[in-house]
């Protein structure tokens, strides 16, 4: 391979950047800005700046210009000072395809150009349309051309070459370290696996613990498990899908905002097949994230996984998918997740908050893909979400219901709790009416000062279907005496009658604890404090003197706040569950949560299973029909 003179490419690098990490950037700030060079040739403004570069301790002068505050880099320089590291590459260029081509780890064969200080040639910088192309992978980069050579940004590399760059103040050097994560997904680094449904194999490449970020804070959670079909690499198709169109199924086992791992192909406790074996079984490629929880803590002992870390590591996944896509089985545009309890809520952020610029900061720190990380689908069973508004909606539906039992801690709440109760239940009403939400025929969906309207209407409603499905399926709800069935149908639900019946499962405030006990405070706390408040009202009213969340950070966990806004792609399909006998949190918080995804003309399809408690995946036949008939919708 020859490399051309002509084409000699650059990297850049930004101080800006880099001394900025997680400061959040201006709500004004394009969320879905490519970084695909514009099509056409612009001069713009550049300066002559050669700057000094640490290359794992070694020190370099190389020439560069500073372009819009940030410093771009000769390419050719830097095979140079990399060769002979665990990042070095291999770079030639194609003019006729106008073409960059690097090979990741092959050996650099320098022609005598590399590391020389020329004249300035700032007066003719123009964009470029070149593209870049990484082991056969094309990588979005912006990309200058200045008297003949190209120029990139160290920081739009760097994950892809697999080394890290920072600052150095003191020396005023830019540090690169090598040997770190490359984001491109390595194909030849799998197993054959095989599994049976009934009389079925399965055979799939197993690629497991794949890092899905060029500098992962925790390396044992922030990995990925991708599944694929072996048919699929003999041209094959399955279920009429091929390896360009499958879908991508995403499916987390976050629990509690607890670390997860990711998911495998496998049996249930029943005996039946997982959602991620099911998926394989139905042509699907499965890519399950792990992510990093709230109670991980470093060697210094500092948290690291508090929010919004695990929707920070899911998107940084979604990333990893869609940079790879064009070599990887498997369609990054047909992405659905799927996710229950914390797991689901997860599902739901990563629904509504595609390309939203308020998580670049943590994205860039941990060194996701440049990329997008909107997804086509989001399913979410039972979605503990919408966090800072549960405490009143838990009150709303079980006040006047004492007694709880929540994990085996049986009790009846005191005089001072019941206080609470009332309270949280009266603010209630106005965080409903300030939706604005709607039925579909217009009727808005309010309550009055005591709790009622059309909105307690509204969520009875779902309770009567799932009643009436219950009943046509020969279920026998005789004993359930807040029903009231009338010639084979359901008419009506005494809403009172049927939560006493099902029971309260948490005392109040049910998710920010007073006393900063609960699992929701923990997810809250900070790198050097573990649990902190993120309602005004336990704040005022702690018993420990906890200190409040950021109020970004609060705003971050919860998908109502980015739903169809500005700068935001907001997944189109919903497929939402939460079981009819669910305590966890209230009735009122999925159905605000469809209403508003179906208010902003959202494809939606939700229910409340009858009898079923606090889980998901349990019905999955119903779920990949879902799936199936939401990807024909969209073609």
């Amino acid at each position: 391979m020859k490399f051309k003179r002509l084409i000699a490419v650059i990297l850049i690098f930004s101080l800006m950047s880099l001394i900025s990490v997680f400061i959040v950037p201006q709500e004004t700030k394009a969320a879905t800005t490519t970084l695909i060079a514009p099509k056409t040739s612009v001069t713009v403004k550049a300066v002559f700046s050669p700057q000094t570069v640490i290359v794992d301790g070694k020190k370099y002068t190389l020439e560069s210009y500073n372009i819009n505050g940030y410093n771009y880099y000769k390419l050719r320089d830097l095979a140079k000072i990399l060769n002979n590291t665990k990042s070095q590459f291999y770079v030639e260029g194609n003019e006729n395809q106008k073409e960059i081509k690097v090979f990741l780890k092959d050996s650099y064969i320098p022609d005598g150009s590399e590391l020389k200080i020329g004249s300035d040639n700032s007066k003719l910088c123009k964009e470029s349309t070149w593209k870049l192309i990484v082991n056969g992978l094309e990588v979005e980069a912006d990309k200058y051309l200045i008297g003949g050579y190209h120029y990139f940004k160290l920081r739009d590399l760097g994950p892809v070459f697999g080394f890290s760059v920072t600052f150095d103040v003191n020396s005023g050097s830019t540090v690169l370290v090598t040997g770190r994560i490359s984001l491109i997904f390595d194909e030849k680094n799998y197993s054959i696996k095989t599994m049976n449904i009934g009389d079925k194999a399965i055979t799939y490449r197993a690629y497991e613990n794949v890092i899905y970020v060029s500098n992962p804070v925790d390396a044992g959670y922030e990995i990925m498990n991708i599944y694929v079909p072996e048919e699929y690499y003999q041209g094959k198709t399955i279920g009429g899908y091929t390896a360009e169109t499958a879908p991508i199924f995403l499916p987390n086992k976050v629990g509690g905002y607890m670390p997860a791992k990711p998911d495998s192909p496998g049996f249930k406790q029943d005996g039946s097949p997982n959602a991620s074996l099911v998926a394989l079984s139905k042509g699907y490629i499965v890519a399950s994230p792990g992510a990093r929880g709230r109670t991980l803590k470093d060697e210094k002992g500092l948290n690291t996984g508090k929010a919004p870390a695990c929707i920070v590591d899911l998107k940084a996944a979604v990333r990893y998918l869609r940079l790879n896509d064009k070599i990887m089985p498997g369609s990054a545009e047909r992405i659905i997740s799927n996710g229950t309890s914390a797991g689901g809520a997860i599902s739901a952020l990563l629904g509504a908050t595609g390309n939203n610029a308020d998580y670049e900061p943590y994205l860039e720190e941990i060194g996701a893909a440049k990329v997008r990380d909107d997804i086509f689908a989001a399913s979410c069973y039972c979605p503990i979400t919408n966090l800072d508004n549960s405490d009143t909606a838990y009150e709303w539906q079980f006040n006047g219901v004492n007694e709880f039992n929540f994990a085996g801690r049986k009790g009846t709440l005191t005089e001072e709790q019941i206080k609470v109760s009332n309270q949280l239940k009266a603010m209630f009403p106005a965080y409903v009416n300030s939706l604005g939400l709607k039925k579909a025929d217009g009727t808005p969906l309010t309550l009055d000062s005591n709790g009622n309207g059309t909105f307690k209407e509204y969520v009875k409603s779902f309770l009567i279907a799932s009643a009436q499905k219950a009943l046509d399926k020969g279920v026998d709800l005789s004993s359930i005496d807040a029903l009231t069935i009338k010639d084979g149908k359901v008419v009506d639900i005494d809403f009172e009658k049927y939560i006493k019946y099902i029971t309260r499962m948490k005392p109040t405030p049910a998710f920010d604890a007073l006393d900063l006990s609960s699992w929701e405070n923990s997810l809250f706390g900070t790198a050097t404090v573990d649990s902190q408040h993120f309602t005004k009202f336990s704040r005022e009213n702690s018993t420990k003197a906890g200190t409040l969340a950021d109020a970004k950070t609060i705003k971050m966990m919860n998908p109502m706040y980015y739903i169809g806004t500005k700068g935001t792609t907001t997944a189109k399909y919903w497929r939402i569950r939460h079981g009819a006998m669910d305590r966890d949190t209230s009735f009122a918080i999925p159905v605000i949560l469809a209403t508003k995804l179906q208010n902003e003309g959202y494809d939606v399809d939700f229910e409340m299973p009858w009898g079923v408690g606090h889980g998901g995946d349990y019905d999955l036949e119903e779920l990949f029909k879902w799936i199936e008939d939401t990807v024909k919708k969209a073609k």
